[in-house]
């Protein structure tokens, strides 16, 4: 049962992992929201690919993967 152990320690590290990137998600939610007309595919992959980089780039910080 170690992979549910490691699981479990990897999942309790996500709320971190978000919050280090709370600009990049609320910049990412924004655009989304604001598509009245319907969200296409890539109107937000800009925000999506910052947003993106910036969870990598934590979990790579704290040692872990998402």
């Amino acid at each position: 049962m170690e992979s549910v152990s490691k699981a479990r320690e990897r999942f309790a590290k996500y709320p971190v992992i978000f919050a280090k990137c709370a600009k990049q998600a609320t910049l990412y939610a924004t655009c989304v929201l604001h598509k009245e007309d319907g969200l296409k595919k890539d109107d937000c992959a800009k925000e999506f690919q910052e947003f993106k980089g910036c969870l990598q780039s934590a979990a790579k910080n704290l040692k872990t993967k998402i």
